[in-house]
């Protein structure tokens, strides 16, 4: 029997429409597979939306997702609402996916609004998310398991001269917060580092000043877990156009990808054992990918992307076909998760019998 399976994208993020294309395909993928599919989208504004209309990118043109019903997450489900704002009706989700980049979407929020509406969630939960949507963050729990990442700097306001402790000349600016490449730069000296520093400080709150590596390659491997164990793909290349992997080079058609990366066996060994033991240490679930940077013989673990673009699939599938496979092994997954915390005792402890309400009154009369 099918099930009924939310999809959200979207988001209050410089990333929303790179996400509308991803939510839009994981919707497809889903119901070429035999599933019901609620895709719920998230404006720019914060407004929820659900309904058909969502499933073809063509709707999103020029606002036209606004025909779709408003919508909320709560009580186990999807609640749709009128034009007049009442309740229209209640739809029961099996399991939800995670489709937004950036911002809270990606940022945890959406996933501990799932687990606050008791949705099974079939994505990286909320503590891996946050910390890895944070690219400090990510060092520092990085540093904490013992993982080999590029030297740097945190810097959350403008400078007048070159920071202490930071690498030598060329670095790589780039915004704490955002994904998809947006306001990273490279800088050669300290006049392109404050100019980097001062355009990203205008999308986020702070920025991570790391050294670049002249001739650096960057290798990419995408996991995800189900029937106990840790599945993780072949080692991509993404060669770039120039010195950073830009927006237009993700998006635009600008990168190469090279799949299998030709990089010796025992590199690449050591890149999915990585990969494989961080996201095990920290009992990850959902399709995850994993960017490395290798240089002078040397790997070094760059990023983690919790909802990575098209959710990895070209790393994880021979094609859409194939990938709904992996989509149904990650949902499976969720559902017996979300059956093993359901089934665990919550305690009441009795404690408001003996509490008198004047306890908790404030001031006195």
């Amino acid at each position: 029997m099918s099930r009924t399976v939310a999809v959200i994208f979207g988001g209050v993020s410089n990333e929303n429409e790179i996400s509308v294309i991803t939510g839009t395909m994981t919707c497809n993928v889903l119901k070429s597979g035999g599933e019901n599919v609620i895709p719920v989208y998230i404006s720019q504004k914060g407004d929820m939306y659900a309904g058909e209309l969502l499933l073809n990118v063509e709707n999103f043109k020029g606002g036209g997702y606004e025909k779709a019903c408003k919508a909320a997450i709560a009580c186990g489900g999807i609640y749709l609402f009128n034009s007049h704002g009442k309740v229209k009706k209640h739809v029961k989700a099996d399991a939800a996916v995670n489709c937004c980049h950036g911002g809270w979407g990606e940022g945890g929020a959406v996933g501990g609004l799932c687990a606050a509406a008791g949705i099974p969630f079939a994505s990286a939960g909320a503590f891996e998310s946050a910390a890895f949507m944070d690219k400090y963050l990510t060092k520092t729990v990085l540093s904490a398991l013992g993982v080999k990442t590029a030297d740097y700097v945190y810097i959350d306001a403008p400078i007048t001269d070159t920071p202490p402790n930071m690498p030598d000349f060329p670095v790589i600016v780039k915004p704490v917060n955002l994904g998809s490449s947006i306001g990273v730069e490279k800088a050669d000296d300290l006049r392109q580092l404050q100019s980097a520093l001062e355009c990203a400080l205008i999308y986020d709150r702070g920025a991570i000043v790391e050294k670049y590596f002249e001739n650096r390659r960057e290798i990419n491997c995408a996991a995800y877990f189900a029937d106990g164990r840790v599945i993780t793909s072949e080692c991509e290349e993404a060669v770039s156009s120039g010195d950073i992997l830009s927006f237009e080079d993700k998006y635009e058609g600008g990168a190469k990808s090279v799949l299998p990366a030709d990089i010796p066996q025992d590199m690449s060994r050591l890149i999915r054992q990585t990969t494989q033991n961080v996201y095990q240490k920290l009992n990850m679930r959902g399709i995850v990918r994993f960017d490395y940077i290798i240089s002078e013989g040397e790997v070094y673990l760059s990023e983690i992307n919790t909802v990575p673009g098209s959710l990895s699939y070209y790393l994880l599938s021979k094609g859409f076909k194939d990938f709904y496979r992996v989509l149904k092994d990650v949902l499976n997954q969720a559902e017996k998760d979300f059956l093993f915390y359901k089934n665990k005792k919550l305690l009441t402890t009795g404690i408001l019998e003996n509490v008198s309400s004047k306890g908790c009154k404030l001031g006195r009369k």
